[in-house]
């Protein structure tokens, strides 16, 4: 297992963000236009050649073969999250988006708006996200903030106020593809430092059943299991979805929907004419601080 494997892990969603790209605009899952260019150049030219529709759907065919349902799941997951962030309904003071990766989120968002978005992860992918930017846009843009910080071992909060945010403002915090990542602790000491955070804000995370983790159900993807729980596991957490509200209630949160197969594939793919079906491992959770 390489050194900081769960830092390895940023690569992946963005490269398949990228790949989705190039998929008719009628027919994509997610629309990143940005996702290619944060990418190392060897990654660039894997996602330039999957232009060709039999290479891209090979790739797809691949990606199924050993995660059944990963990809589109990760795709709506992402364009759900997009769906809330952008909802003219919702006004925040700033976004927060923890486990930062190499998301475009922050800088489509810089594109039409000043709302300061702070990108929270370790520093090694801090320092990806700083050259990459400046590689594709020349500068960061200034409503966007890198804050380094280990969710392990930081406080996350401390970190973020360090970088000019302030806990009274009405916040969007994203957590996506993190949790799992995290040890359980881990996991509720960060959702209760965010209640600090001021009345109305929201979170959204994604999650992996429990049932998956501990391996008492495999959902078809035994491959997927061996990999992130085998003998080094990289996943540590996961929830059931029909007690997260109980979970989130004690830790002062109010779930508000939670997004999984179903209904990833009646509002994004059946509408996309696409025949993938969405993981039934993966699920999005959307709460506010009452």
């Amino acid at each position: 297992m390489p050194r900081n494997a769960p830092a390895q892990t940023a690569f992946g969603p963005m490269a398949l963000a990228a790949v989705e790209h190039h998929e008719p605009v009628d027919r994509r899952l997610l629309d990143d236009d940005l996702a290619a260019s944060f990418l190392p150049a060897h990654l660039r030219a894997i996602v330039a050649a999957t232009r060709a529709t039999p290479l891209r759907n090979a790739l797809i065919r691949s990606s199924e073969r050993k995660a059944p349902g990963m990809w589109a799941s990760m795709m709506c997951r992402k364009r759900f999250i997009d769906d809330r962030l952008s909802d003219p309904l919702n006004e925040f003071d700033a976004a927060v988006i923890l486990g930062a990766g190499l998301d475009t989120r922050a800088y489509r968002i810089a594109r039409h708006s000043n709302l300061p978005v702070f990108e929270v992860d370790q520093q090694v992918n801090i320092d990806r996200k700083r050259v990459a930017v400046n590689r594709t846009l020349g500068a960061m843009p200034p409503s966007v903030r890198l804050v380094a910080a280990d969710f392990e071992h930081d406080d996350v909060m401390g970190a973020l106020s360090a970088h000019g945010y302030n806990a009274a403002q009405r916040t969007f915090f994203v957590c996506e593809g993190v949790t799992q990542y995290l040890h359980p602790h881990t996991v509720t000491a960060l959702f209760e430092q965010l209640r600090a955070a001021a009345t109305g804000s929201r979170l959204i995370f994604s999650y992996v059943r429990q049932d998956f983790i501990d391996g008492t159900n495999y959902y078809g993807a035994q491959a997927l299991h061996k990999k992130f729980l085998g003998s080094q596991p990289l996943w540590h957490t996961g929830f059931k979805p029909e007690l997260l509200h109980e979970y989130l209630g004690e830790h002062g949160w109010r779930l508000i929907e939670q997004a999984g197969p179903s209904y990833y594939r009646d509002i994004y793919i059946r509408p996309a004419g696409r025949d993938q079906v969405a993981s039934t491992i993966e699920w999005t959770a959307h709460a506010e601080l009452p």
